[in-house]
């Protein structure tokens, strides 16, 4: 089967099947094809690099001004509890899901009401930005729906709003309050009625939307201003399913949306489970693996590896999981798994039984690891510990810190014995009760120190009082161990080719299939819907190269999508900014920030982006340009004015030793006091703005505590800084590029933006010796 290769060149996209590729039916060809041809320093522009600090100024590339803000006029709402007046919504086709208009009221979420209407100040303590909003509180009668609207002393005719499945609250993180405010948009954040999946089908994007339509109503009469606000929604992960969700599903609602770290509509529970896999047989290797990715190492990460494990890293890897994310292997757990697991046992509960016991499945295949690693161990609770120094899972938050998952409840109990083995044999086990007031029950296991272990996400607390001393349990693993091989038994269509591995030559799978293909019921349980392509409005999706759980190559899936919807039109409405050096989630510490970068700022910029297109027709940057190879890997040029997107492109290298140059690097050995010379090139893309910052980290603290000074925003930069390591060791220099958007000012004393500030870096390896 050959995949086309996609291609942007210039900020014009085609679509180009590559000439040189060949092979049968239902074989697996490489996406392979040719960039634009690589830009070059030459001439002027090179002798100006040649200079350490110069810095090449581009022109003002911002957007026309806002017009006038309005004001909150001060007066009290008038909002009475009547049903809204309305044709109802109703389903684009029989059966499916449905489709709400500007027009059209939402049958389920007909009444609204207000029971709040205050002033506050918010403060986004990160960013050091305190603003006064008006804070207006409601929900719609009959419904756990209830919403937040913030509004901002001076509006310029916009609105944000984000969402994610899961979130109970209606209450908006501080930063998300005050990058609207302070960019004259009000803020409307729901509680999606409770969250999935109780809330059920209003959750997916019909609260959303209901809430969104009313705060017009709202808008109007707090600011005196009868023009329709322009409204833009956006998401992450799950959110992404919500924000594309609800952009194919309504018309009128919202302008645009931003989906980001995007999956597939059988991604759940795939990409998690085979992420748990590679965690479990890659174990004793990760190591390896990941010195052969860092900058200076072999690049070759299946060297000295078993044959399973080659195997299963290149099952990983071809499914999507970018292979240089593996650095983080100590902090992964399979994501959200332990959020969904539970639904996949609910939808396909003969599974582990046929796992353990039919052919075709690891767990009767004698090669493979699959067997030697289950348990199934009984013991007696001996003591019930309520320490609150055991730690419960924490709750979760999603990028902006909004809380979306609770946390595991506290306590724990200490057993008779527990089984020993390589640590993590136990990961993601059940707690079977087998005697006592609770027997038949089984609890998510969380975590198991010595002979104490505690709770998992979603163990209900009635059950886990119930319990006592004397009670007998049994620490079983099946199901997880199972349900790491789910994704072979999960083969989709063929357009969502990740999964090609798993086919034969003529196209079959190679493995037993289960009668449910588990991804599409959480995808339309998540959104509403299941994707398709067909949205409303204006979308700047934003993927991470370094995704570890959605992957980065959905975003490529859902890009094909839109084209097949929008054909010619598809720039029109459409961008894809691929962010390198950046993960699922924000790095997790300091240390963390010397691998990923946050992608906060991408979305905050995508958003004032969006409505200048939507506004004045003001184009955003180029879509990145980018491949997918043969194993699934999304690869994008090294130069920025080829790139595109918003992210700054950094290179760094290894320049001179002890004083005497050498050929760029990305490692060198030295001695212990001999001071090496480390050169940065940044360059932020066409029409994206300019470099403001240069950030150093030599010890992997991730503190950054040396700068190097620009001597003006401008577009590209190389720089030169010395370092001397003065005790041995193998190090990992680091450095941080930050830049703005064009126009924007920055943060400080000076009043200019805090936000919008995006990052990337770059890492080189020295030997200390």
């Amino acid at each position: 089967m050959t995949r086309d290769t996609h291609t942007r060149d210039g900020g014009a996209e085609s679509r180009r099947r590559p000439d040189d590729l060949g092979g049968r039916s239902g074989e697996r060809v490489a996406r392979r094809g040719a960039w634009s041809r690589p830009v070059r320093f030459t001439g002027l522009l090179a002798a100006t690099l040649v200079t350490a600090g110069m810095l090449v100024a581009c022109s003002d590339d911002s957007e026309p001004p806002l017009p006038a803000a309005k004001t909150d006029l001060g007066r009290p709402l008038q909002i009475d509890r009547k049903p809204s007046a309305g044709p109802p919504c109703e389903p684009a086709a029989e059966g499916g899901a449905i489709r709400v208009t500007e027009s059209c009221v939402d049958p389920d979420l007909n009444q609204p009401y207000v029971d709040i209407d205050e002033k506050r100040t918010i403060t986004d303590s990160a960013a050091k930005v305190t603003v006064d909003v008006r804070h207006v509180h409601g929900g719609f009668s009959g419904t756990k729906a209830k919403f937040s609207f913030y509004f901002p002393e001076r509006y310029q005719g916009r609105f944000f709003e984000s969402t994610y499945p899961t979130l109970s609250t209606e209450e908006a993180a501080p930063n998300t309050v005050a990058f609207a405010a302070t960019n004259g948009a009000y803020v409307v954040s729901t509680n999606n009625a409770g969250g999935l999946p109780g809330a059920g089908d209003i959750a997916g994007y019909r609260v959303n939307a209901a809430a969104a339509k009313f705060s017009r109503t709202v808008a109007a009469q707090v600011y005196g201003d009868t023009a329709r606000p322009r409204g833009f929604i956006y998401g992450a992960s799950g959110g992404a399913y919500q924000t594309i969700g609800a952009l194919e599903n309504t018309e009128g609602v919202w302008d645009g949306g931003v989906p980001m770290v995007p999956g597939t509509p059988n991604a759940i529970p795939s990409s998690m489970t085979v992420q748990l896999l590679a965690l479990r047989v890659l174990r004793d290797a990760f190591p390896r693996i990941v010195d052969a990715l860092e900058p200076g190492g072999s690049g070759d990460p299946y060297a000295g590896l078993t044959g399973e494990q080659r195997d299963v890293l290149r099952e990983v890897t071809r499914l999507g999981l970018p292979i240089r994310g593996w650095w983080d292997y100590r902090d992964m757990s399979g994501g959200a798994f332990f959020a969904v697991g539970g639904g996949v046992r609910i939808l396909d509960p003969t599974y582990v039984d046929d796992f353990w016991s039919l052919p075709g499945y690891a767990g009767t295949d004698p090669a493979s690891s699959a067997a030697a690693a289950r348990i199934q161990h009984e013991a007696e609770v001996t003591a019930l510990v309520s320490d609150p120094g055991t730690p419960a899972r924490p709750a979760l938050a999603d990028v902006q810190g909004t809380p979306t998952i609770p946390a595991a409840p506290p306590g724990g109990l200490t057993l008779s014995s527990v089984p020993t083995g390589p640590a993590g044999d136990l990961a993601g086990a059940d707690i079977v009760v087998l005697s006592g007031a609770a027997a038949g029950s089984t609890i998510p296991l969380g975590e198991v120190r010595g002979n104490t272990i505690t709770y998992g996400t979603g163990a209900d607390p009635a059950i886990t009082a119930a319990l006592r001393p004397g009670d007998r349990l049994r620490l079983d693993n099946s199901w997880i161990i199972a349900l790491q091989y789910y994704h072979r038994h999960q083969v989709p269509p063929t357009d969502e080719y990740a999964w090609d591995q798993f086919r034969g030559a003529d196209g079959t799978p190679r493995y037993p299939q289960r009668p449910v293909l588990a991804g599409p019921t959480f995808a339309q349980a998540a959104s509403g819907a299941i994707p398709t392509g067909t949205f409303h409005g204006k979308m700047i999706m934003l993927a991470s190269l370094l995704d570890t759980q959605s992957f980065p190559w959905p975003a490529d899936w859902y890009h094909g999508r839109a084209r097949a919807h929008l054909g010619p039109k598809l720039a029109d409405h459409y961008r894809l900014w691929f962010m390198d050096n950046a993960d699922h989630i924000p790095p997790r510490d300091a240390a963390a920030g010397t691998h990923v970068v946050r992608y906060l700022a991408e979305l905050q910029q995508a958003l004032l982006y969006l409505d200048a297109w939507v506004r004045d027709g003001t184009a955003p940057p180029a879509s990145t340009t980018y491949q997918v190879d043969g194993d699934t890997q999304v690869r994008v040029p090294a130069s920025s004015a080829e790139r595109h997107g918003v992210q700054p492109v950094v290179d760094l290298a290894v320049t001179a030793v002890a004083g005497r140059g050498i050929p760029a690097a990305g490692r060198a050995e030295v001695s212990t006091g001999q001071p090496v010379a480390l050169t940065v090139t940044a360059q932020v893309p066409p029409d994206a703005g300019d470099l403001v910052s240069v950030e150093w980290d030599f010890d992997g603290s991730g503190e950054y505590p040396e700068h190097s000074e620009l001597d003006k925003p401008a577009r590209e930069t190389r720089l030169t800084i010395n370092h001397t390591f003065t005790r041995p060791g193998t190090y990992f220099p680091v450095v941080r590029v930050t830049s703005r958007r064009p126009g924007d000012d920055l943060g400080g004393a000076d009043g200019g933006t805090p936000y919008g500030l995006v990052q990337n870096l770059a890492r080189v390896r020295v030997v200390v010796r």
